[in-house]
Parts: structure tokens; sequence; C-alpha cells
């Protein structure tokens, strides 16, 4: 919130909204609610020179589902059963051992700084993926807000609230990499005012060769291999 009485109408805040939210009127800067992703960059920045910005301690639902995937410093959250955009476990299976050996796992972060998703667009890039049977990451908070998983319904109170990004999760089947990519253009044409960035989680295989690559260079994709790798944290189990 900006609090009126305070604004000098400087514009200094303008800049600042990954979002583009803000804007002067009346000599004022105000927030366009609609665009607002509850962020809290505004906030944080400590860009106003009167200090006119104020963050609400308790959103109500289900506004609080902007402020869980955009706020990096949001708390722990009930209202998704769980904390930031999506799982932890994808970005450390060294550790975990989440994703096991033959494997495909999927992440498809949905929307950016500067361009932002509403729960109804990322409904419609995530339906050419259920078709193909998948089942979204319980315990991703995305899939929290699913009505149906099966047909990724999302809930009908969620559906027009604007977030930073999202990211969609679930497991396929190597055989399925073909299905994956025809559903994943399918997507592509649901993305009109966002965007959206594909991972493919592997497992190394023992001469520590990636999977998959000359599979998605025969279908006409270019992958380019990336490691986050976690040393001394722990290991997987050996039948992973």
């Amino acid at each position: 919130m900006i609090d009126q009485e305070l604004c000098i109408g400087c514009g200094d805040c303008l800049p600042v909204c990954p979002v583009r939210a803000i804007h002067l009127e009346a000599d004022v800067a105000r927030i366009d609610a609609e665009m607002c992703v509850e962020c809290g960059v505004c906030y944080r920045a400590k860009r106003c020179p009167v200090e006119a910005f104020e963050q609400e301690p308790d959103l109500p639902w289900p506004r609080i589902v902007r402020r869980v995937f955009s706020d990096p410093n949001a708390p722990h959250s009930a209202t998704t059963g769980g904390w930031g955009r999506g799982t932890s476990e994808m970005k450390s299976n060294d550790v975990t051992g989440r994703y096991k050996r033959g494997q495909v796992g999927i992440a498809v972060e949905v929307g950016r700084p500067g361009v932002g998703v509403t729960i109804r667009n990322i409904e419609k890039i995530a339906a050419p993926f259920a078709r193909l049977g998948v089942e979204f990451e319980p315990l991703n908070p995305l899939t929290s807000l699913m009505e149906d998983t099966k047909k990724a319904i999302f809930k009908d109170d969620v559906k027009d609230e604007r977030v930073l990004s999202a990211i969609i999760e679930f497991l396929v089947e190597p055989s399925q990499l073909g299905d994956l990519m025809r559903a994943l253009e399918e997507s592509s044409a649901s993305a009109t005012d966002t965007v959206f960035s594909v991972s493919m989680i592997n497992r190394l295989d023992p001469d520590g060769a990636i999977p998959h690559m000359e599979a998605l260079k025969k279908l006409g994709y270019r992958a380019s291999p990336n490691a986050k790798v976690n040393l001394g944290l722990g290991r997987p189990k050996a039948n992973v």
C-alpha cells in the first residue's frame, strides 16, 4: 500500500516494480491491484524518500496466494501447503534421491519478473500435461491449489490471482518424451500473456552421461546441460 498523504509523486518507485503495477496519477503514486503480485519489492527497496510504502501483515484469502508465490521472504504458508514456487528437492536430488534413475522429472516455470502470470493461464498451460496422464507433484504448492489434479483444474477462487512465477512439476516416462514435447508446443500457444521455461531432471548414467539428450536432439530440441550439486549434505538411498 502507498500512504497517499505521504506520497510526493516523485516517481522513484516506478522502475522498482517488477510487474509495472505502480503508476503516477494526480501527482501521487498508485498501485494497480490487479497487476500487483504482492512481491514486496517496492517496500523492501526503500527507494521512497518519504517512506510512504506499507506492507499489509495479513492478506486475506485468496489474495495471500500472490505473496506466497511472489515474495521470497514470505513465511511458510498453510494456504498452499508449502513455501515458495516449487519443491526444494527439485534442485537437490543428489541428496534426496527423489528422482530415481530411469525417471524423468519435468519442471515448467511459468512467469518471470516483468511478466507475471495468472493462475487461470497456468491452468491452460498445465492442461496438455494432464491429458498425458501425468501425476502432478503432490508436495508442490501449485498442485495444492488444484481442485482436480487429473485434469489440472484449479479452484475457482484462485484463478484470477496473479503471481510473479510458479513451477509446474511432474514425472514422465522416457517413452513419453515425444508426447511431452508436443504437449509443450500446445502449452506455448496458451502462454499468450506470459512466458515459461522447461527443465528436465535426470539422474546421471553410471558413466556420467546425461540421459535422453540424444532423444531430445532427434525430436528437434537442444537442451542446455546444467547441474546443481549439494556436497556434504547427505547421500541418496542405495536403491535410487
